[in-house]
């Protein structure tokens, strides 16, 4: 018997990914607001966590592999079509080749340390996400929330941020951005928590579902398995 999937489910992975896109577009530039130097991608990243502790609290670790890896073919998609769309020539009577390549030309570097921290972070996220609340029988769901993310989000910048920049930005100021990035979008997620909360029950109980991942393999490659 074929499984279905949920609209909520279907939605909350479709912005899952609009937002993966464009934060790992926005990614590229670096801002300094108040004095701290973080990514313009910031403001939309930590939703994917978000979304992903809601899709691991509600529908269990499995669908999570499942969107973690619908984003990261997508954001495959992307960084390979805007080269295509780069190589393409101009027409003559267009004069903005030059700075379509500023904003759409993704380096090798930071197209590779994007994809890799992405899946590093997303699924150490998800994995303990999915243990906490089976250790905690389904309790305390802010503090799974937090310690998953400050994981997730700090295997992420501790990835991301040499593997794209190191040589290029002077050694503090990839270690003030690891730094800064982790703690900014934890907060993020601590604000935020009182939202977070109240979607994850209005989905649980409209969807009738609290998933436990008793006994399942959490292995990031079975993406079959749902």
């Amino acid at each position: 018997m074929k499984k279905s999937i949920s609209t909520i489910f279907l939605i909350l992975s479709i912005i899952f990914c609009v937002c993966l896109i464009l934060a790992n577009i926005l990614e590229s530039k670096i801002v300094n607001i108040c004095g701290i130097t973080v990514t313009a991608g910031l403001m939309l990243f930590p939703i994917t966590y978000i979304i992903n502790d809601c899709i691991v609290e509600v529908w269990g670790y499995k669908r999570s592999r499942l969107i973690i890896w619908l984003g990261f073919a997508v954001n495959f998609a992307v960084v390979a079509l805007f080269q295509v769309a780069i190589a393409l020539p101009p027409d003559p009577t267009w004069h903005n080749q030059q700075a379509f390549e500023a904003i759409f030309s993704i380096t090798p570097r930071i197209a590779v340390g994007s994809l890799i921290a992405f899946l590093a972070g997303s699924f150490i996220n998800a994995y303990i996400m999915s243990k906490m609340k089976i250790a905690s029988k389904g309790k305390h769901f802010s503090l799974r929330a937090v310690v998953s993310t400050i994981a997730g989000e700090g295997v992420d910048s501790v990835i991301f941020f040499p593997i794209a920049f190191w040589g290029i930005l002077p050694e503090n100021t990839i270690i003030h951005l690891i730094i800064a990035q982790a703690i900014i979008k934890t907060l993020y997620e601590i604000i935020i928590l009182p939202v977070t909360i109240k979607v994850v029950s209005y989905i649980k109980k409209r969807e009738d579902s609290d998933t436990y991942d008793n006994g399942i393999s959490y292995n990031v490659l079975k993406i079959k398995e749902l």
